[in-house]
């Protein structure tokens, strides 16, 4: 959970926003600011690797990424995030 703490700074302080998160003694991190954020491993059986709470509603997340966007929109409701989708076509167009 080490990485995982020093992602959630680095993230934290590259979007400008004011909170801090700490590592916790039960395998978790913590965020605190506007909102309170607790982001865990999910359980072993579960398809989710990571839960997060924002807030005391639980959310499961499929990878970082997902976290990541969790936290940046609770954190930063303002924040107009960019969707990417995927479509099979050719490389150049015929």
């Amino acid at each position: 959970m080490a990485l995982m703490h020093a992602l959630m700074n680095e993230s934290l302080t590259a979007w400008g926003v004011a909170a801090q998160a700490e590592s916790s003694g039960d395998r978790a991190v913590i965020i605190t600011g506007k909102k309170r954020i607790r982001i865990e491993p999910a359980p072993a059986d579960s398809m989710f690797r990571w839960l997060v709470t924002i807030d005391g509603c639980t959310r499961p997340a499929l990878s970082l990424l997902a976290v990541l966007r969790q936290v940046r929109n609770a954190l930063d409701p303002g924040y107009a995030g960019n969707r990417l989708r995927f479509a099979v076509a050719p490389l150049v167009p015929s």
